[in-house]
């Protein structure tokens, strides 16, 4: 895999890091075979993204594997993988990226716990710290393979100015500014939803805090009340990554 035209130094770095999420993603057991779909904005280019050409494992992709494509889905540059994309993830992400200029990274997986929560009426229950942290979270009912265009419209009415999605029956979905926010954001979510599962699967009554307490952790993790994500975990999962294997840097 390779890609001949020359690459800014500013998109390789970014493709660096959707590699690195790529591979995180493996890592903490969020991937579903080749299928789902981390994209990100071009830097300085808000209608170029980036995704995973289509039949390579998380585990594979690398900063030269990435597909640009433009936001109906025509391939910009691709990297000679032969696979191409995958339609689905360009309706979602594309619809996301278009709407949300402030959104950098989308992620959307279908772990069994976030697909497991997704199956829950009462979807995400505010019963750990972890789940504590989204004061807001959508919620997207679903209407079948996301294939459809005009589904995008409701997709992105539902998730609105938050950073977290359940995609009822699917799966779950995460934004960010940065890559590691988006990152940062679903493993937090993803925590929640299996701390969830695992105290809902103990059949045994649950302590559910308080609402004011409930809403007290919300107000302390809001944005400014703490440090901005990434300062510190992009660092530290990236050394991880090169311990482990640097291949995603090629």
């Amino acid at each position: 895999m390779s890609i001949t035209s020359p690459i800014p130094t500013t998109e390789w770095q970014a493709r660096i890091d959707l590699a690195a999420c790529y591979r995180l993603i493996a890592l903490f057991n969020m991937n579903d075979l080749i299928y789902n779909h981390v994209t990100m904005r071009v830097p300085g280019d808000a209608a170029h993204f980036l995704i995973n050409a289509y039949g390579l494992a998380y585990e594979e992709v690398t900063a030269s594997s990435l597909v640009k494509i433009d936001l109906d889905g025509n391939i910009i540059q691709d990297s000679g993988t032969g696979y191409g994309i995958n339609h689905a993830g360009f309706v979602i992400h594309s619809a996301v990226h278009r709407a949300r200029h402030d959104v950098t990274c989308v992620i959307h997986t279908h772990s069994v716990a976030g697909m497991a929560v997704s199956a829950l009426k009462e979807g995400l229950l505010p019963l750990t710290q972890n789940a504590m942290f989204f004061g807001e979270v959508g919620y997207h009912d679903y209407e079948g393979p996301a294939i459809d265009l005009d589904e995008q419209a409701r997709l992105v009415a539902d998730l609105g100015h938050r950073s977290v999605m359940v995609l009822r029956n699917h799966g779950l979905l995460a934004v960010g500014t940065t890559v590691c926010e988006a990152f940062v954001v679903l493993h937090w979510l993803e925590r929640a939803c299996q701390a969830q599962v695992m105290a809902l699967s103990c059949n045994a009554e649950l302590n559910r805090p308080p609402t004011d307490v409930v809403a007290l952790t919300q107000e302390r993790y809001a944005p400014g009340q703490r440090r901005k994500i990434t300062e510190l975990e992009w660092g530290a999962l990236l050394r991880m990554l090169d311990r482990r294997d640097p291949s995603y840097r090629d």
